[in-house]
């Protein structure tokens, strides 16, 4: 969509607000603000001194020496001796003050990159949905790009030209009261061109952000996407959208830069005009004895040096307002609303403890020791532990109480819609019993992934649509954090991080040794195809570990979930990708790793569910068909469809 044409003057949307954040920043650097303004106004003084010299010396010591056959100059090298220390204060002040601004601006960018990082670690899942990498990636590239340059180079330009031209503004009128009136005049109707041409610009520059985020997303999709282009002959059609999107960045980008690129050179030239015009009136002040000469020729310094500062402000403009776009755009995420966690159950280690009844005495003890009947007048006590025991329980923190983890699910009569409008799933009920094996299968978008999605809390039900219990609590009094933790997911998409083989499955546990990380890998049967790579488990894999088969991929992303150890196990299509002769391969190890285990599976190929101990048929968000295999299979329904292709 090309940018809308503006009517009339139109500001960024909260500016006002973005300014006080980007404020509010810069106030936790308090200890280097005095020092920094502090070298600016000794800086800048400098400068204003220098060019208020001309006057004592052409009127005390140029013009009375002319004639002399002998003049004194020990007087007027004295001066300039003097001078000399003013300019050197005054690079010295300037060095240390863009020392400490440099510090500030870059301690200032890491820190708001931090935020913004830590806020999408805590964003829920459909934020991600709803938002293109792209479009997200921008957000650290080229609007933090933005935002650096208006901080390293125009802020601090900025504020020493407005100490500049504060200081020269008292000096014109100490010098001249009328002509000083007459720059400002002159200057104010600069100022109001520089205003109107810096807000045509305004919504320009937030268009082109907008925009620069949308080619990145598209460029990124189709990089990823590349095989999928060339198998369909689609190179001719993604390169027509491609111009389209980089035509609509080129036209937002001559909206932007338009009315900003005509800003410099038309206030360069009323500037000369200003120069003109008051060096024409300080010459007839000085022919009329109004003012004398040194006092014209320093004024018409300030003045040059004046309209500088003034025309650099009205060219920072177009830095300025890209900055605060991106600034906007880069705050807008920051304050999404995080993931909701209203949770009060948290997963601890935990051991049984065998405790005595009170009130049993040694003797009674003892006597109870001969007859090898101690056991029965001991109590089994859940403890918590602090350390690994391998054992886990829900602690409850109003209470305190503690509950063994035993992985019994359960959905109540769920009712799930991704929008208010339209439900996906209709009054799902599944028990799960601890350590059993639950299938799920149907056709694509029958709702199954959608089971997984609340199961791991990506999506919450509404309190009047069902409830989900995990060994009878319900899911939403488990924080999510601690939820997760009891839960092991292989996806039908494996990601693998940048990093060694090693690395890649120690994500599961970071604090797994080599011993136990290669005993991941060889119960998910990878460990033999790693020792063939070229450093065993310490070869790098870069781009999603783009030179090994899907297959390799999935068996590595099993080998990460054996390694968490989880209580309830999650199988989204894990065997989707990997064929006949390796499904066999991992299928006794993973049945190992399903052992005692909770374990959902979802599954087009059938032949990975049989051994399940239900199986459910999804259809449209309902399940039509619930038992075992060769219970549906009697049934000639659905799943009996599902797998040899035929009907009853």
């Amino acid at each position: 969509m090309p940018p809308v044409k503006m009517k009339g003057v139109q500001r960024p949307k909260n500016t006002k607000k973005t300014l006080l954040r980007l404020l509010n920043y810069m106030g936790k650097f308090k200890k280097y603000w005095g020092v920094i303004f502090f070298c600016l106004i000794i800086s800048s003084a400098a400068g204003i001194t220098g060019s208020y010299m001309i006057k004592p010396v052409l009127n005390n010591y140029v013009l009375p020496l002319i004639g002399h056959e002998k003049p004194d100059f020990s007087s007027f090298a004295f001066l300039l001796f003097c001078l000399a220390l003013v300019y050197l204060s005054g690079v010295f002040c300037s060095w240390l003050s863009n020392r400490l601004q440099l510090r500030v601006m870059t301690t200032l960018l890491y820190r708001l990159r931090m935020d913004l990082f830590e806020k999408l670690q805590n964003l829920p899942v459909n934020y991600y949905d709803s938002h293109t990498h792209g479009d997200i990636m921008s957000r650290f590239t080229n609007d933090t790009d933005t935002l650096r340059e208006m901080l390293s180079q125009a802020l601090p330009q900025l504020m020493s030209s407005a100490f500049t031209v504060v200081g020269i503004l008292v000096m014109m009128i100490f010098l001249s009261p009328l002509l000083a009136l007459l720059v400002v005049v002159m200057m104010s109707l600069q100022l109001l061109l520089a205003r109107k041409l810096g807000r045509r610009s305004a919504k320009g520059f937030k268009e082109q952000q907008k925009n620069i985020g949308i080619v990145n997303g598209y460029v990124e999709e189709m990089i990823q996407g590349q095989k999928v282009v060339k198998v369909f002959s689609h190179e001719k059609a993604a390169l027509e959208k491609f111009d389209e999107l980089n035509g609509n960045l080129c036209k937002a980008g001559i909206e932007a830069n338009t009315f900003g690129t005509i800003l410099g050179p038309v206030m360069g030239n009323l500037s000369h005009i200003q120069y003109a015009v008051v060096a024409v009136t300080g010459g007839f002040f000085v022919i009329s004895g109004r003012l004398d000469l040194g006092t014209i020729a320093a004024f018409l310094q300030y003045t040059r040096s004046f309209t500088q500062p003034v025309s650099m402000i009205s060219q920072l403009f177009n830095s300025i307002l890209n900055a605060l776009a991106g600034a906007e755009r880069i705050f807008e995420t920051i304050d999404q609303i995080p993931e909701a966690d209203n949770g009060r159950v948290t997963l601890v280690n935990a051991y049984e403890a065998k405790t005595k009844p009170a009130g049993r005495n040694e003797g009674a003890e003892q006597a109870d020791d001969k007859n090898s009947a101690s056991s029965k007048h001991e109590k089994t006590t859940l403890v918590q532990s602090f350390s690994y025991t391998g054992e886990w329980a829900w602690k409850d923190s109003a209470d305190n109480s503690l509950k063994k983890l035993s992985g019994k699910v359960v959905f109540d009569h769920v009712n799930f819609g991704y929008r208010a409008e339209k439900e996906v799933l209709h009054d799902i009920c599944i028990n799960a019993k601890p350590g059993t094996k639950i299938a799920l299968v149907g056709s694509t978008g029958s709702g199954k992934t959608t089971v997984i999605n609340l199961l791991s809390r990506f999506y919450d039900v509404q309190d009047e649509k069902g409830t989900i219990y995990i060994d009878d609590i319900p899911l939403n009094l488990i924080k999510k954090d601690d939820l997760r933790r009891s839960l092991g997911m292989v996806l039908q998409d494996t990601h693998l991080f940048t990093g060694t083989v090693f690395d890649n499955i120690k994500y599961g546990n970071l604090e797994a040794s080599r011993h136990q990380v290669i005993e991941a890998a060889k119960l998910s049967n990878a460990h033999n195809f790693i020792q063939h790579l070229e450093k065993g488990y310490d070869t790098v894999l870069t781009g999603d570990a783009s030179s090994l088969s899907q297959g390799q991929r999935q068996l590595l992303s099993i080998a990460r979930a054996a390694l968490k150890n989880p209580p309830i196990l999650i199988l989204d299509e894990a065997t989707s990708s990997i064929d006949t002769r390796t499904e066999k391969l991992i299928q006794e190890g993973m049945d190992k790793l399903m052992q005692g285990r909770t374990s959902f599976v979802i599954a087009h190929r059938l032949s990975t569910v049989r051994n399940a101990d239900e199986i459910l048929v999804f259809e449209k968000g309902h399940i039509i068909e619930r038992g075992t295999h060769e219970e549906l299979l009697s049934q000639k329904g659905r799943y009996w469809e599902l797998n040899f292709g035929g009907r009853k």
